[in-house]
């Protein structure tokens, strides 16, 4: 039986679909996400983390399936990111044309990750499509790995936060450009 309950999940997707910022447990960090295709609560999670658009953002998913419509896949790539999912890798895969700048930045492609974590999958599954998925932290701050410190950062944000234990990595998730394979981060 998983450590969280189906009416959590079904409540902070309620959140999401009404615009809202979450905070919850990832492989490695608290993430803060919403709904990648409302502009307006991408926008409100970059100003509560401070993070500038140009960036761009991962977006994290249950399935490939779910990525699929944002990227530009091959076989090639296919087989690559494949054998690392669901995992704590995230892959910068070429976007197609039409996704928003709000998610790719300065980039034409996207990092996106296939998670493990039984409470971002279910979140994911749940609402149906990818969420957003960055560090729960202003930028230049360290990343936050217990919710009473998420409380205390973001007391002033309007952030829906699902409680729940964070995986077991010590860092966040390894970065690689699924392209050319090379590791980025």
């Amino acid at each position: 039986m998983p450590h969280h309950s189906l009416f959590k999940i079904k409540n902070a997707v309620r959140h999401l679909k009404a615009g809202a910022v979450i905070a919850y447990p990832t492989e490695a960090v608290y993430g803060l996400g919403c709904d990648p295709l409302n502009e307006a609560a991408v926008m409100t999670l970059l100003d509560i983390k401070q993070r500038p658009i140009e960036k761009g953002l991962i977006l994290i998913a249950s399935s490939l399936e779910q990525l699929r419509p944002y990227l530009v896949l091959d076989q090639t790539i296919i087989t690559r990111i494949t054998p690392t999912w669901p995992g704590p890798v995230t892959w910068v895969i070429p976007v197609q044309p039409w996704v928003p700048k709000w998610l790719s930045g300065e980039h034409q492609s996207l990092a996106v990750r296939v998670t493990d974590h039984p409470i971002a999958h279910d979140l994911c599954a749940q609402f149906g499509s990818p969420l957003v998925s960055t560090s729960a932290n202003p930028t230049t701050r360290p990343a936050i790995k217990e919710s009473r410190k998420l409380l205390k950062t973001f007391a002033d944000a309007d952030i829906f936060i699902v409680h729940g234990k964070v995986g077991k990595l010590e860092q966040e998730t390894a970065i690689y450009d699924a392209v050319s394979g090379k590791r980025l981060r």
